[in-house]
């Protein structure tokens, strides 16, 4: 070999090894790293996906230099309940959730689920700037089974046969079992059926999050059903979206978590996730407990005790698009009617335009219900078992733009309810823990590089029922796996999620 061969093949190795070295080096912040502790002020470097060193750090040759100007770094912000995946196909920069902070989502949620090897399919076909974890849902696996049976509790073989699809999907990376039994195509079945599937989801270390099958009128029972699962079961269990949504027992948060501490004393792992709204974000459905859509009674009893309809909003209404945005007093005042009266016409022509357009893409109808009080919403997100969630998407609510910066305005800065490094916590590692996720959620050597830089004093949610995707203010930079997805209040054009197994 002449010199000149040699020559170059030592320069070609010396740039190989230096690329194969290069790093990133995040400067002069603030870091709050997730566990709870207090910030402390240094940097972090970021080799590939991952965080490699943390501290008080002098720049390296191989890093590229970040100024952080004493802003706060956190680590990105894990959303346990999310419903954002179906806004991916049109955006996959996912600028809901990075706009926010937020780079991991946990989907699969409130029953319905994709099948893991889909969800692993998407994401190659379609890149995402977002990771995303699923659980296995309990309705999805009863529609597998129970095909369009499924007022009706399933037979001993059908539960084992759900046990064996919701094996398969625990084997391939599920977090665990999600139900949905406040919805009709779950809400008949036994309890003794989401058991024996529990029980599954626990043989594989998978945890069990529950729409319970109650907010409102049998919120009790349906509190002492989730824990009956999670004692038998013998697995951590988590409330989603806990809330009261029955005015009748308004201001009774603290009894509600004073039980499941009774529970967590007793050994039963519960847990709850929580957003900063008092308004959810559903079906109209369940507005009727007793699933009887055409009873007066019922829609005079939901007017008067399970929300406001002065200040609920139709945010979408496929029948009649005219009436998006306006509360349902104001339909009915268009009607010439009782609230009660208009309640039942929406979801009868809902159901009539499902009929007609089976192969509808999209929800029919949803509402924007006005149903808590920030009273409860505030204990239940003080509560150290309770970590935040979005349950949004892109557009009708504004927890699907704003429900994490939120938090911070809210209820770090202006209220003092919560220190930053407590509302971190609750947005990240706590999350992380209450799901199963491993080496997300913290600031730490080996974890992965999720990250977000953010203004303390300017992070704000912009988003409302008028503006549901207006984008939130001081968010600097999220990095996932390493690399900016969002800065400067766009997205970077990477797109490099990963889905996260349990």
């Amino acid at each position: 070999m002449n010199k000149t061969v040699l020559l170059f093949c030592l320069l070609t190795l010396g740039a190989l090894y230096a690329q194969a070295q290069r790093t990133t080096l995040i400067q002069r912040v603030r870091i709050v790293d997730g566990s709870g502790a207090a910030l402390v002020r240094g940097s972090v470097r970021i080799k590939d996906s991952v965080i490699v060193a943390v501290g008080q750090l002098q720049a390296l040759s191989s890093d590229s230099l970040i100024d952080g100007k004493d802003q706060v770094l956190a680590p990105g912000f894990i959303d346990t309940h999310s419903h954002h995946f179906g806004d991916y196909d049109d955006d996959p920069s996912a600028l809901a959730t990075n706009s926010q902070g937020i780079t991991t989502i946990v989907i699969g949620q409130d029953g319905s689920s994709y099948a893991v090897d889909t969800i692993r399919k998407l994401l190659k076909n379609n890149p995402v700037a977002v990771n995303v974890a699923t659980y296995t849902g309990h309705t999805t696996l009863r529609e597998q089974v129970l095909h369009n049976d499924l007022l009706r509790a399933a037979t001993e073989k059908e539960t084992v046969q759900m046990q064996n699809l919701l094996a398969q999907e625990m084997q391939k990376g599920s977090l665990g079992l999600s139900s949905g039994l406040e919805y009709e195509d779950a809400f008949y079945s036994s309890t003794q059926e989401v058991i024996e599937l529990a029980r599954t989801a626990a043989r594989y270390k998978g945890s069990y999050a529950s729409h319970i099958r109650s907010e409102d009128i049998t919120l009790d029972a349906a509190i002492e059903e989730i824990l009956t699962i999670g004692r038998i079961a013998k697995m951590p269990i988590q409330v989603s979206h806990i809330k009261i949504g029955l005015k009748d027992k308004w201001g009774t948060a603290r009894s509600i978590l004073d039980r499941l501490e009774k529970a967590r004393s007793e050994g039963i792992q519960v847990t709850a996730d929580v957003y900063p709204y008092d308004f959810w974000s559903s079906t109209l459905r369940v507005l009727f407990p007793k699933r009887d859509y055409s009873n007066l009674a019922s829609a005079e009893f939901a007017v008067a005790h399970l929300f406001d309809p002065n200040r609920s909003v139709l945010v979408r209404y496929a029948p009649e698009s005219s009436f998006v945005g306006k509360t349902v007093s104001a339909i009915a005042t268009q009607r010439n009617e009782p609230s009660s009266r208009t309640l039942i016409e929406l979801i009868e022509k809902a159901d009539s335009f499902k009929k007609a357009n089976p192969t509808y893409a999209y929800g029919v109808e949803a509402i924007a219900a006005k149903a808590m009080t920030e009273e409860d919403v505030t204990t239940f997100i003080e509560w150290p078992f309770a970590n935040i969630c979005s349950d949004g998407r892109s557009g009708g609510h504004p927890r699907g733009f704003g429900a994490f910066t939120k938090i911070l305005r809210q209820y770090v800065r202006e209220q003092h309810l919560l220190t930053l490094e407590e509302a971190v916590h609750k947005m990240t590692y706590l999350g992380a823990l209450h799901t199963g996720i491993k080496n997300r959620g913290l600031i730490k050597e080996g974890y992965y590089a999720d990250l977000v830089l953010l203004n303390p004093d300017t992070v704000a949610d912009r988003s409302s029922l008028g503006e549901p995707t207006a984008r939130s203010s001081g968010i600097t930079a999220v990095w996932i796996n390493g690399r900016i997805t969002y800065r400067e209040q766009k997205p970077s054009g990477e797109r490099p999620g990963v889905f996260v197994n349990r």
